[in-house]
This record gives structure tokens, C-alpha cells and sequence, in this order.
């Protein structure tokens, strides 16, 4: 017997409705930036035309490379270390070795990509406005740098909403103001980034005071080698594990920009697009579940940390199928919207959703080797397979083109997550899975048949919207059919009442 919601224990309770609640906030902030996003998508990919965008969606593309690269670990360390920690001197002492060591590295950052920009053109889209853009991009993702940190501070301290607020909405934001207006004033390339760095600088300068007084957490500089020693152990790790994940699981976009052309270049950031939708049900529930499973770790709370990753992962699992299973019945007709090149990208989006849901399907693996302190372990294994992705996909894209890219890193997702749950089970003996995880597979299958049969008898795009809604209700359906996990139940009838009784409490009587 499963038992009912009211069989949950307490401290499990808690934690699963904190971190749900914090899905709910962020689904709705990471579903509005990604609207924004593809807004700004569109708006180049028509503005600029084929060439002129794949030119700017590699220079794009390196810079968000990079921007994983700027804070050097500082994101997670915070994760890991302001919840755990009551001392506000320490508190600030930790956040401005954050906010010291992201302004170091974007420096030489910037500095770096201002040197070898004209290397990188000529190795791969060899166009005269690259190198330009390039470099206002370094600049760029200085400051994208600073306003991470920004929200990583809300994020520590429990709060989804801020985290939300500067990354998932201003950053988007303030970029599509920019691509509009440089569009509108009758720039390209070079002015589309120019107008990212003016904008963005104005929200650097705008966050700062904005950020310590609403956490309450005030950066200090004082004192920073008592914090320094056990701030780098956690962030040089998980930092060297960012760049060796750039190329696991980028060197995609790299080697399509220097072994292709710039049109495939555009032609794959459409589907990375696309492909970024399909990952928000894992980035929702990953917004708190750091500090959480800090938390339970530090109070020896394992068995409970456990609970709480199968049923977030199932949560994960639930609520990503719907959209994988839109994308890969109608992704030909959501490709077209960019234009009729970019249905060119179907077959690679296919190979990518497959990453994806195995990404997804066996949940926070990654944060939970950071925040259970097996930061060295995960550094190692991110090299490991970086090595072997970047030899693979070169292979793969030579002999597959754009499909290849998709294939090297949907392998590179695949065994990394995979490697990492043997790894948590070794360490701590967490295991999230169990036979209620066939229930929403089921589902799925049930409804990409039912999506299937709509798109057979509706052509073009108003399929894509019957097909989404009588897939969804059959989803929902054989769900129930098939029997709901207490503790999913749970998380539903609370979240539900909560928010019933704030909009309740906002409507006037």
C-alpha cells in the first residue's frame, strides 16, 4: 500500500512543499524568460536574415559559453554555504568572495576573448563583423557575470522570487529591448551586441542596492582570508567542472560553427531554442533544492534528503514528457516559425529531446554531488567525458552534420547523468527510482499516439495547438487512470489551497 498524503512525514512535508512552491515560482519566471528569449530569437533570425544571424548566434553562443565559466563556482558555493550559516559577518564575508571573484574573472575573461577574436573568426564563420561583436560580448558577459550573483544570493536565501526576477526575467528582458532597438535604429551584428552591453550595464548598476537590501545580506571585503580557503575548495572544483561541461556538452555549437556553415550555426541555436524549453521542469525544481539538500545534509537528515529526491524526480519526470512529446510530434511546424530554413533542424531536435529526458529523468544529480560535498568527484567525471564528447561529436558532425552535433551531445548528457546517480548511490545512497516512475512514461506514450492520430487528420500550425490540448488531456487522464504517488497528491492539494487562498485574499470582497 502507498498510503495517503497524510502518511508524509513532516520534515519530508516541508521540504517537498518549499521546493515545489519554488517550481511553481520559477516554471512561471523560466516559461516567461524563455517566451522572451525565443521573442528575441525571432526578431534576429527575421531581422538579420540566414547569414547575418548564424554570424550572431555563434558569437552568442561562446558568450553563454562563457557566462558559465565568470563566476567561478561562486553560484553553487553560496548554495552550499549561506543557507548552513547563521553568522551574518560570515554571510557577507562569503558573498563578497563571490562578488570579488566574478569581477576578477570577467576581467580576464573579457580580455581573453578581445585577444583571440580574430583568431576564432577566422577558425570558424570568417565574416568581418564577428570579431567586433565578439568582443563587446567579453564585456557582456562580465556583467551577466555580476547579476548571477545577484540572483544566486536570493536563490541562498530561500527566495525563488528574486532568483526569478534577474534571471529569468530582466536578463532575457533587457536583451530583446536591445535586439529590438538596435534592429529598429538600423544596426547588425556588431550593434545588436552593443545595445546587450548598455543594457545590461544599466541593470548591473540598478541590482547591486537593490539585492543587498532586500536579502539583507551586505557584501564585505574585510577579513576574506579567514572565508578564502573553504570558499575556492568548493568553487575551483565545481568551476573546473563548469569549463570541462562546456565541452561535454557545448562543443556542439563550436565545431558546427568551424566545420559547417554560419546558416547551420543559426539553424541549431533555433533548436537549442526550442530544445531550452524542454529542460525548464528540471531548472524549476532545482531552484531550491540546493539549499534544501544543504540543509538535510548538514543535519544528517540522509534518508529524508533521499524521499525527497525520488519524489522531486518523479515530479521532474511528470511534468517534462508533456513537452517532450509536443516538440517531437510537432517540431517541424514550431521550426517553421523562424522560417522555412529552420525545419531543417527537426531531426537534430529529435536526437536532442532524447538527451534531454534522460537529463531530466534522473533529476538533480549534479547539485546533489555539490551540495552533499562530492564537488572533486563531479570535477573529475565532468573532464572525463568532456575529452570523449568533444572527440565524438567531432566525428559524429563530420559524418551526420547537424545531427550530429545533437547526437554527441545527447551521449554527453546521457552518460554523465547516468555515471552521476551510480556515483550518489556509491557515496550517500541516494536512489531516486521506483515502479511509480512507469506511470507517467505510460502517459506519454498514450499521448504522443493521441497527438500522432490530430496531426494526421490537421495540417500546419493550428495542429500544433489541437494536437497540445487533446495531448495533454489524454496525458492527464491515463495518469489518473493509472493511480497518482501520495506524495504527489500531497504537493498538488497544498500548493492548490495556498494559492487559492492568496488569490482569494487579492480579489476585493
Amino acid at each position: 500500500m502507498e498510503g495517503g498524503p497524510d502518511d508524509v512525514p513532516d520534515a519530508e512535508r516541508d521540504a517537498l512543499l518549499t521546493i515545489a512552491h519554488g517550481a511553481v515560482v520559477t516554471s512561471g519566471g523560466v516559461s516567461a524568460q524563455r517566451a522572451l528569449v525565443a521573442a528575441a530569437e525571432f526578431v534576429l533570425a527575421r531581422g538579420l536574415g540566414p547569414v547575418a544571424y548564424g554570424v550572431y548566434a555563434l558569437a552568442w553562443r561562446v558568450a553563454q559559453l562563457l557566462s558559465r565559466l565568470v563566476t567561478f563556482g561562486s553560484v553553487p558555493t553560496l548554495q552550499r554555504y549561506l543557507p548552513a550559516d547563521d553568522d551574518a559577518d560570515r554571510r557577507s564575508r562569503v558573498t563578497g568572495l563571490a562578488y570579488a571573484t566574478t569581477a576578477g574573472v570577467g576581467l580576464l575573461i573579457a580580455a581573453g576573448v578581445w585577444l583571440a577574436s580574430p583568431w576564432l573568426n577566422g577558425a570558424t564563420v570568417d565574416h568581418r563583423a564577428f570579431p567586433a561583436a565578439m568582443r563587446l560580448l567579453g564585456a557582456f558577459v562580465l556583467l551577466v557575470g555580476l547579476v548571477m550573483v545577484y540572483a544566486a544570493t536570493f536563490r541562498a536565501d530561500g527566495s525563488a522570487r528574486g532568483e526569478v526576477l534577474f534571471n529569468k526575467l530582466l536578463r532575457p528582458a533587457v536583451r530583446l529591448v536591445g535586439a529590438v532597438a538596435a534592429l529598429a535604429l538600423g544596426y547588425s551584428v556588431v550593434g545588436v551586441a552593443g545595445a546587450y552591453v548598455a543594457s545590461m550595464l544599466v541593470l548591473v548598476l540598478v541590482g547591486f542596492p537593490v539585492t543587498a537590501r532586500l536579502t539583507g545580506v551586505d557584501p564585505s571585503l574585510r577579513g576574506l582570508r579567514r572565508e578564502a580557503r573553504q570558499f575556492y575548495d568548493h568553487a575551483a572544483p565545481v568551476a573546473m567542472s563548469s569549463f570541462g561541461k562546456i565541452f561535454q556538452n557545448r562543443a556542439d555549437i563550436l565545431l558546427v560553427g568551424a566545420l559547417l556553415t554560419a546558416v547551420a550555426a543559426g539553424v541549431y541555436n533555433v533548436v537549442l531554442v526550442l530544445v531550452s524549453i524542454a529542460w525548464i521542469p528540471l531548472m524549476s525544481f532545482n531552484q531550491l533544492l540546493p539549499p534544501v539538500a544543504s540543509r538535510l545534509y548538514a543535519n544528517d537528515r540522509v534518508e529524508t534528503l533521499n524521499a525527497v529526491y525520488s519524489s522531486v524526480t518523479r515530479l521532474i519526470v511528470t511534468a517534462v514528457l508533456p513537452i517532450l512529446a509536443v516538440q517531437f510530434v510537432y517540431g517541424r511546424e514550431l521550426l517553421s516559425l523562424f522560417g522555412p530554413t529552420y525545419t531543417r533542424g527537426y531531426v537534430p531536435l529529435a536526437v536532442y529531446l532524447a538527451g534531454v529526458f534522460v537529463g531530466s529523468a534522473v533529476g538533480a544529480t549534479g547539485w546533489l554531488l555539490m551540495m552533499t560535498d562530492h564537488q572533486y568527484a563531479r570535477m573529475a567525471l565532468d573532464w572525463l567525458l568532456a575529452v570523449l564528447n568533444v572527440a565524438l561529436t567531432y566525428v559524429f558532425v563530420l559524418e551526420f552534420g547537424l545531427a550530429g552535433a545533437a547526437l554527441g551531445t545527447s551521449l554527453a548528457i546521457a552518460v554523465q547523468n547516468a555515471l552521476q546517480v551510480v556515483l550518489l548511490r556509491r557515496f550517500e545512497n541516494l536512489w531516486p527510482f521506483d515502479a511509480t516512475f512507469l506511470r507517467p512514461i505510460a502517459a506519454a506514450a498514450v499521448m504522443t499516439a493521441a497527438m500522432a492520430g490530430v496531426r494526421a487528420t490537421v495540417d500546419g500550425l493550428p495542429a500544433v495547438a489541437v494536437g497540445a490540448v487533446v495531448g495533454l488531456g489524454v496525458y492527464v487522464g491515463t495518469l489518473h487512470a493509472l493511480g497518482v504517488d501520495p506524495r504527489d497528491r500531497l504537493v498538488v492539494r497544498e500548493l492548490t489551497g495556498r494559492y487559492r487562498a492568496d488569490i482569494a485574499d487579492a480579489l476585493p470582497i
